[in-house]
């Protein structure tokens, strides 16, 4: 009986560690990824646009929070981008009453974002599932440039936002008329689900919504659905197509990571190196 209550005792020591290394992993820096993406058809003349690009804050679980956003906010402004892009879910959960709650505590973090061409953002399926006025009037507050479906030039960049496609928000027709009428290079940014269709006009599309999987256990030998359903994590290219899916740096649901590490990424686009 005695060894029994020793290997019970043992059982929930372990577990207890794994839940605390798996919170911590949620919490800890992101990883700062980098990448250069070059075009043939770049404007001529122009300089290239360093990009910022942070998905799935989820303000309101244990593994966000002002103090953390305040010091991942930090993390953009020194590496000097010249534009940041949100993807979508500034909010945790599916209750209004969580919108409510935090979607003030966004403000303050993001209006201290420090980039000469400004934030620009779309809206996510847990910004809907609460509720999107308090996430829209915070992100007003902050500075932040929302896309409804609609496109802004930045630089020598013309930003196609698409709005929530878990929602059914998104209208391609309307953005890419709303491209059309804009100088500069198109790239698209929504909040998940690539639109391979979108890549006959638009090369690159921007997107987070997956965080990696979160929790992703393929040195187990088990397969995250939710990752396999998605396009993998970090750059795909699909002929003249290219996607970037960043792991977000907030969590969902659980406040855990497991081998799926917060990440943001600092694109340079610009021209074709030859």
């Amino acid at each position: 009986m005695a060894f029994l209550r020793a290997c019970a005792l043992l059982g929930m020591i372990v577990m207890v560690t794994l839940f605390a290394w798996a919170h911590h992993n949620a919490r800890i820096d992101p990883i700062v990824r980098t990448a250069r993406i070059g075009f043939r058809d770049w404007p001529a003349g122009a300089r290239p646009v360093s990009v910022a690009l942070l998905s799935d804050i989820h303000m309101g679980n244990e593994a966000m929070d002002a103090a953390r956003l305040r010091r991942i906010v930090g993390q953009v402004n020194r590496v000097k981008p010249d534009l940041v892009i949100l993807a979508g879910d500034y909010i945790a959960g599916h209750r209004a009453s969580v919108a409510h709650a935090f979607a003030p505590q966004l403000v303050e973090p993001l209006r201290g974002v420090r980039v000469p061409l400004g934030v620009v953002a779309v809206m996510g399926n847990h910004d809907y599932d609460t509720d999107p006025a308090a996430i829209r009037r915070a992100l007003r507050a902050a500075n932040v440039r929302v896309l409804d479906n609609e496109a802004v030039s930045r630089g020598a960049l013309t930003i196609a936002g698409l709005d929530d496609l878990f929602h059914h928000r998104d209208d391609v027709p309307k953005t890419m008329a709303a491209v059309h009428r804009l100088p500069g290079l198109p790239i698209a940014i929504s909040h998940g689900a690539a639109r391979p269709f979108l890549l006959h006009e638009i090369t690159l599309e921007l997107v987070g919504h997956t965080h990696c999987g979160q929790v992703e256990l393929k040195p187990l030998g088990i397969r995250n659905p939710f990752t396999g359903a998605n396009y993998p994590c970090g750059i795909t290219r699909s002929g003249k197509g290219i996607t970037l899916v960043t792991a977000g740096v907030g969590t969902s649901l659980v406040p855990f990571r497991v081998n799926a590490p917060p990440d943001l990424w600092l694109l340079t686009i610009g021209p074709a190196q030859h």
